[in-house]
């Protein structure tokens, strides 16, 4: 994937970044494939908490697909 595209997706996770923050948590870019699967790694807080997979869809996902063309899905990684 390009450059441009990867700055994309990190400029809109530091968006999102604050709202997790004030839970404790955190979010990290890993990658992203050819066919639009971002791959990002939740921290702190964020691990093991029941509503992770909710944030991820309703938060992290929403948000990347308004902000950046191409993208069709948010995948969490573990480690």
């Amino acid at each position: 994937m390009n450059e441009e595209l990867k700055n994309k997706i990190s400029a809109a996770l530091e968006d999102i970044r604050p709202f997790l923050k004030a839970d404790g948590g955190d979010i990290e870019f890993v990658d992203v494939n050819d066919d639009g699967i971002v791959k990002v790694r939740l921290t702190g807080a964020c691990v093991g908490c029941p509503m992770s997979q909710m944030t991820l869809r309703a938060g992290v996902e929403r948000a990347l697909l308004k902000e950046v063309p191409g993208i069709k899905r948010v995948e969490a990684v573990n480690n």
